[in-house]
């Protein structure tokens, strides 16, 4: 089939949209510059992780899901995901057209566990599943008629995520659960997690785990929130005492864990979809965001902030241009390496983003002065830390760039071909 010239797929999508959504407020500059946001008015949302209560969370997610379901009816909510599951079939500049044109108009700000449902768990999946578990699955997820989190980190298994220890045992057609995972995002509000679990400690610790789609209503998982520095709860502990879930709901070979984890981890740390340093909300804040406070504040004429500023900005053009190329080396298929230069230049760029805006603000940001725009900023400043850990810690990203990119020598390991259960711990 033909595919639309984007133009009119863009017409035909604005339509749709003036017809669902509210066009956001014009910028306050008189140019109309698309850096700059319409100052004072509505939320000023600049954090990392989500400050909200429990319901308020909910809320949100449910929002989300009824704005992505409507979506669904047309299928803008899965541009590039083929028409038998429920997309368009289109190209990648019809999808990123799409995005640009659905942030002129006033929808829900997106959620972790929305983002990791769709752009994670939805292509591992694909990548993964037999033909019923894609039947029962993928629709749902891209629709977010199911919430799915990962299961992946323990707390004695973060960055040396291979050495996880929680156990699944299989018992005939089924596999009993033990264990306890942490820093799970969203699974407070999930129905599925991607678990990553030992199935067999007698093999070396990359080889002895399988991952499973387990529902969290099953008899045995509890899940416990975890108070943040910022004040949210998205992050959560999860426990698992003799969880039984069938074979069914394994995911890829028995053993293939651990290339079931590093696929999602390489979607996790693709960032092809983020909009470099265009006025999209981004976990963080965005550049217009950062400039409009600037200009707020009449600092742009002083020669180190424009100096600053300028450094920001050019980080932030030649991400978004590496993370268009990360996707056209994709290909639709799962992330290489490039995923790992990705996750280092977005963590660079929130490292940036907060040594900017400290110098633009000064005192203002911690002394909440009851300015629209100022003392909101501690909450990026708060949270931009935590994502040199989440997928993967930046020393990690630089061994799989040495190792794989480089061809330099592996890591030296003392645990290498020996079995997980003599490993010392």
């Amino acid at each position: 089939m033909t595919q639309p010239a984007v133009e009119e797929f863009t017409a035909q999508a604005a339509d749709w949209l003036r017809l669902h959504a509210d066009p956001k407020p014009a910028a306050t500059a008189a140019n109309g510059n698309a850096d700059r946001i319409a100052w004072g008015e509505g939320p000023f949302s600049v954090s990392v992780f989500h400050d909200m209560s429990h319901d308020e969370e909910s809320d949100l997610l449910e929002r989300l899901r009824s704005w992505n379901q409507l979506k669904a009816t047309q299928g803008y909510h899965a541009v590039r995901w083929p028409v038998a599951q429920g997309g368009l079939g289109l190209s990648a500049a019809h999808a990123r057209a799409y995005s640009r044109l659905e942030r002129e108009f006033e929808v829900p700000d997106s959620h972790e566990l929305f983002s990791v449902t769709v752009g994670l768990m939805a292509p591992t999946v694909r990548a993964f599943g037999t033909p019923e578990q894609k039947e029962r699955f993928i629709g749902d997820l891209l629709r977010t008629d199911l919430y799915c989190c990962q299961l992946f980190s323990e707390p004695g298994a973060g960055s040396d995520l291979a050495s996880l220890g929680c156990r699944a045992v299989r018992d005939g057609d089924e596999w009993i659960v033990n264990g306890q995972k942490v820093w799970s995002s969203g699974a407070q509000f999930a129905d599925f997690g991607l678990l990553i679990a030992r199935s067999d400690p007698d093999q070396p610790k990359h080889k002895g785990m399988t991952a499973f789609m387990l529902p969290f209503d099953l008899a045995g998982v509890t899940v416990r929130p975890i108070k943040q520095m910022s004040g949210g709860t998205s992050f959560n502990e999860v426990f698992f005492d003799d969880v039984r879930l069938g074979d069914e709901l394994r995911m890829g070979d028995e053993g293939e864990g651990w290339k079931v984890a590093l696929t999602t981890l390489g979607f996790e740390r693709d960032h092809s979809a983020s909009g470099g340093s265009g006025g999209g909300r981004r976990p963080g804040g965005s550049w217009r965001q950062l400039r409009s406070t600037a200009e707020v504040l009449g600092v742009t004429d002083h020669p180190v902030v424009r100096d600053a500023m300028m450094r920001l900005y050019l980080h932030l053009q030649s991400e978004g241009h590496l993370n268009r190329r990360a996707a056209d080396l994709a290909r639709g298929g799962t992330p290489g390496p490039e995923g790992s230069l990705g996750k280092l230049k977005w963590t660079e760029g929130m490292r940036l983003m907060s040594d900017v805006i400290s110098q633009i603000l000064g005192p203002r940001l911690v002394a909440d002065t009851g300015e629209w725009g100022a003392y909101a900023w501690g909450e990026h400043v708060l949270g931009a830390p935590g994502y040199r850990i989440a997928g993967g810690s930046d020393e990690v990203q630089r061994n799989i760039i040495g190792e794989r990119v480089l061809g330099l020598p592996s890591e030296p390991r003392v645990d290498r071909g020996i079995p997980w259960k003599d490993v010392p711990r």
